[in-house]
């Protein structure tokens, strides 16, 4: 299989990213049937599927914005599928309503980027930044979900 296709299939998430109407949030729902598979398997995989997520998605996120000539396309939702999976990662425990509470302040803090969030955004090379802020804006969704659940 062509590497350029791959990099857009992971990039897009399958195509997720492709919607014509919010890609992000729909990547982000992308990412829900994978993280019902990873929870079974315990937290030690799920880690280790993230850590994959994101570096594939590095790797695939710089290629499409290339291809694309853009720094942040929108089309590309890879990171909205690793920053949700962390913070249901450290969620983890939390019940459906800690669960649903991670999913929902991963959007707003990766719509409202706060602090820190917006400032690694702009880390080079692009596919680093485009990473780096969904995957600290989902750091901080979950850890906000852990602590608001208790």
């Amino acid at each position: 299989m062509d590497s350029a296709l791959v990099a857009r299939l992971l990039a897009t998430w399958f195509g997720c990213g492709r919607s014509p109407v919010a890609p992000g949030t729909v990547g982000t729902l992308g990412a829900l049937p994978l993280h019902l598979a990873l929870r079974a398997l315990g937290p030690l995989p799920y880690a280790a599927a993230v850590i994959a997520i994101t570096a594939a998605g590095t790797w695939a996120a710089e290629r499409e914005a290339e291809r694309l000539g853009e720094d942040d396309p929108q089309s590309v939702v890879v990171d909205e599928v690793a920053g949700v999976l962390l913070a249901l990662l450290i969620a983890r425990g939390t019940g459906w309503k800690g669960e649903l509470l991670a999913v929902a302040l991963f959007r707003v803090f990766d719509i409202w980027k706060p602090g820190p969030v917006d400032g690694v955004q702009h880390l080079e090379p692009k596919g680093v930044g485009i990473m780096a802020d969904d995957v600290l804006a989902g750091a901080l969704a979950g850890l906000s979900a852990r602590w608001l659940a208790r």
